[in-house]
């Protein structure tokens, strides 16, 4: 049964979940969200991003790469 007060399954809110879902050290997902243009916003000063924007994300890094090797 779905409630309205559900949390949103697509925001992923703080960085150990960041990180989780990224494969990386909560410390990583900090790092990469504050000097490596991570997207992220902040709700109620704790840092958040979407699935989807870091999925983007992750495929524009992917092809950058590409491109320069």
């Amino acid at each position: 049964m779905k409630h309205d007060n559900d949390n949103d399954p697509t925001i992923l809110m703080g960085a150990k979940a960041i990180a989780t879902y990224l494969g990386v050290t909560q410390r990583q997902a900090y790092r990469l969200v504050y000097e490596c243009g991570l997207p992220h916003f902040k709700l109620g000063g704790t840092v958040a991003a979407r699935r989807s924007t870091l999925a983007r994300w992750l495929d524009e890094q992917e092809a950058g790469a590409r491109a320069v090797a």
